[in-house]
C-alpha cells in the first residue's frame, strides 16, 4: 500500500502542475507589459521543472515499481491497465507539448491566443476522469 500511496501523491502533484500551467498560459498570453510577461516565464519554468517533472518522473517509477511488484501479475492482460498506460502515454505527450509551449513563451515566439489555452486547460481534467475511472472500476 506504500508503493500506491507514493503513486497516488505523486500523481496529484503531476496533475496540479497540469492543471496550472495551462492557466498560467492564459494569463501570459493576455499580458502585454515586460513585468509581468518576466514574471510567467519565471513561474512557468518553476512550475514545470520543479513540480510538474518530478511529479511524472516519481509518479511512473512508482507505477512502474507497482506493475514489477504485484499488479503485472494480476492485472496483466486486463484491458483497463492497457487502457490507463496508452492514456498515460498521451498525457506525457501532453506534458511535453506544455513544455514547447513554455519554451515559445521564453522566447516571444507563442503564436496562441488565450482562448486557446483556455481550451489546453480542460485537457488534463479528461485525463483524470478516464485513468481515475479506469484504474478505479476496471470496466474491462
Amino acid at each position: 500500500m506504500w508503493l500506491k500511496a507514493f503513486h497516488l501523491i505523486f500523481m496529484v502533484t503531476w496533475f496540479a502542475g497540469l492543471f496550472y500551467l495551462p492557466r498560467l498560459f492564459v494569463y501570459h498570453a493576455m499580458s502585454a507589459d515586460a513585468v509581468s510577461v518576466e514574471r510567467f516565464k519565471i513561474m512557468e519554468r518553476k512550475l514545470y521543472f520543479g513540480i510538474m517533472t518530478p511529479g511524472l518522473i516519481l509518479t511512473f517509477l512508482f507505477g512502474i515499481w507497482m506493475l514489477i511488484d504485484y499488479a503485472w501479475d494480476s492485472y496483466g492482460n486486463s484491458g483497463w491497465l492497457h487502457a490507463k498506460l496508452f492514456l498515460l502515454v498521451l498525457l506525457v505527450g501532453f506534458h511535453v507539448q506544455c513544455g514547447r509551449w513554455m519554451n515559445d513563451f521564453k522566447h516571444d515566439r507563442n503564436v496562441h491566443s488565450h482562448i486557446f489555452f483556455r481550451w489546453m486547460n480542460e485537457v488534463p481534467v479528461l485525463f483524470l476522469f478516464a485513468i481515475v475511472l479506469l484504474a478505479v472500476i476496471k470496466p474491462f
